[in-house]
């Protein structure tokens, strides 16, 4: 059976020859064309997510993983408006979304009719392309995809085709014609002068590369191990880089929390080259701001942000191409001191972090030295953002271990649901680690079928939005429940709703007794809920800052 609608024919033979396989579906009346014709083409994997906001970050999860596109599908109305806050995730992390929502015709729009938006354009200012069809199969409509699908050759990200139905909706034909989607290659490659580039490189006497979020590559990971011989360039990089090697500095924050005008001149970089997505580390976004660089080269496909104020280059091309080509190119300044000094002072706050934690008092702090310390190898670890994801920059990550989280637009309301997308097309196990306002406020991505029974949530909740302690400002105000909103919830319910084996702890002695085999195979995904007291977590953190001083 297939829909009789010759616009869901179109659009499936499009998807079809772009090599799309996963299709996430949310219920409804107007997409019924979409939803019978996918799922019963037998070249589409299809999954039915009820709630659309969690329906799109369980896509954005897949895709995350699978490093392709992957399709929803909605009815008409509010249910698109729901896909939002993914959408922005997946435009500013440069992840592949096709967002295919069903709509009314033209003539129904603005007239009262029920379930009834202003559909087209509606993610423009977080959108890649928008395709706004008509009904059938005609040539404007077959261009519209052409030139939707072609961009996703050559960038990542999300683009929406806005597809309009009449009634009736329900009709169905034994076979469909299959229409030919001829993608068009329409890149333009920008010419970059390496030599160029190499000249300013190796002429500068401090060259620093800083590195955002980025998808695990061996390859590049070789090609940076020789950059990072050069004793004129130091590597830094975030607990979501995925990149690893002896000299890299990766507690960011540790490194720069304490230094004096003096060294933070002796840091500051001629050159400093980015790449990879956006920085969780405030410090160093303050620190490149007050203490420029002369030159700041960002190497990403489709854009550069000017994070810094000092953007002069905008190379156009992936992180591997680039070093593949440059780094035969880079010369040695033997006689630099520059990286050498500051992986000094890396191991020197290293070994004063160390000697803190032993005799740290029960917090959200100490809790992380355990939790990180617990995760098996190889396997992944999906991080929730506000306080958790910064917590965990101050910790090294066992660099077996694959880390990831939305830093795209930095929220709290998709992590749940992203970490069970990217659960479900994951080959290894997956654990989140999130606080209480996040999981709450995710709380319907438990309402899933797909969730393996390996998948783990290891939920810090030390009630309400910690950060809001640590920040200066929230606490100095006679509105801090508003900033912190203290809960008083707990997770045992949900997951007692949900099937979830669930745990608690609220001491050392049972984080470090529960996780000891906590993450062997169970026929249940599992929540461990880490109660830690509200009013010391912030005290532990400062103390803490203060003695690396």
């Amino acid at each position: 059976m297939y829909p009789k609608k010759e616009l869901a024919q179109l659009l499936l033979s499009a998807c079809h020859q772009f090599e799309i396989d996963t299709v996430v579906i949310s219920p409804g009346s107007r997409n019924a064309p979409l939803t019978i014709g996918f799922t019963n083409h037998p070249d589409f994997e299809t999954i039915s997510i009820v709630d659309e906001r969690c329906a799109a970050f369980f896509a954005l999860g897949i895709a995350q993983q699978r490093q392709k596109p992957v399709a929803i599908v909605c009815t008409s109305g509010s249910a698109l408006l729901n896909y939002y806050p993914a959408i922005a995730e997946a435009y500013y992390s440069q992840i592949p979304l096709v967002v295919i929502s069903a709509d009314r015709p033209k003539h129904l729009i603005d007239i009262g009719d029920g379930q009834t938006i202003r559909q087209e354009n509606v993610f423009q200012n977080h959108i890649l392309h928008s395709a706004n069809l008509r009904e059938g199969a005609s040539d404007n409509n077959m261009r519209a995809l052409v030139k939707a699908f072609s961009l996703l050759t050559h960038v990542k990200g999300p683009i929406h085709i806005n597809a309009p139905f009449d009634e009736p909706l329900y009709e169905t034909v034994p076979t469909m014609d299959t229409f030919k989607i001829v993608i068009e290659d329409s890149n333009p490659v920008d010419e970059i002068n390496y030599e160029a580039l190499a000249a300013q490189w190796n002429a500068a006497a401090k060259k620093m590369i800083l590195v955002g979020v980025h998808y695990p590559d061996a390859a590049l990971e070789i090609l940076l191990d020789k950059v990072a011989d050069d004793p004129s360039v130091l590597v830094l990089t975030e607990t979501t880089s995925n990149l690893h090697n002896k000299s890299f500095i990766s507690s960011i924050d540790n490194l720069i929390f304490n230094l004096t005008d003096e060294e933070f001149t002796s840091l500051q970089p001629d050159i400093l080259l980015t790449f990879g997505g956006l920085i969780v580390s405030k410090k160093i976004k303050r620190f490149l701001r007050d203490y420029q660089p002369k030159e700041h080269w960002h190497v990403n496909e489709l854009r550069a942000f000017d994070t810094y104020h000092a953007l002069t280059k905008h190379i156009k091309i992936d992180s591997r191409s680039f070093f593949t080509h440059f780094s035969p190119l880079m010369q040695y300044k033997e006689d630099s001191t520059y990286e050498t000094t500051w992986i000094g002072y890396r191991d020197h706050t290293y070994q004063k972090h160390v000697d803190f934690l032993k005799s740290a008092s029960y917090s959200d702090f100490k809790v992380f030295e355990k939790v990180l310390a617990s995760i098996p190898d190889h396997s992944e670890v999906q991080f929730s953002n506000s306080a958790i994801i910064r917590y965990s920059q101050l910790f090294p990550m066992n660099k077996t271990v694959t880390v990831f989280c939305n830093r795209g637009t930095s929220g709290i309301d998709g992590s749940t649901s992203t970490a069970i997308g990217a659960a479900y097309a994951s080959d290894t196990q997956t654990t989140l680690i999130t606080g209480d306002l996040s999981f709450f406020y995710d709380s319907n991505a438990l309402w899933n079928t797909h969730i393996p029974s390996n998948f783990r949530i290891i939920l810090v909740n030390n009630d309400g939005g910690g950060i809001f302690k640590i920040i200066p400002g929230p606490a100095s105000t006679n509105a801090l429940p508003y900033f912190e909103t203290p809960h008083g919830l707990t997770a045992e319910h949900l997951c007692r709703m949900f099937d979830f084996e669930y745990s608690t702890a609220s001491d050392i002695e049972s984080v470090e007794s529960i996780l000891e085999n906590w993450y062997q195979d169970s026929d249940r995904p599992k929540v461990l809920e880490i109660f830690t007291p509200n009013g010391a977590n912030d005290r532990v953190l400062k103390e803490y800052i203060n003695y690396l001083r």
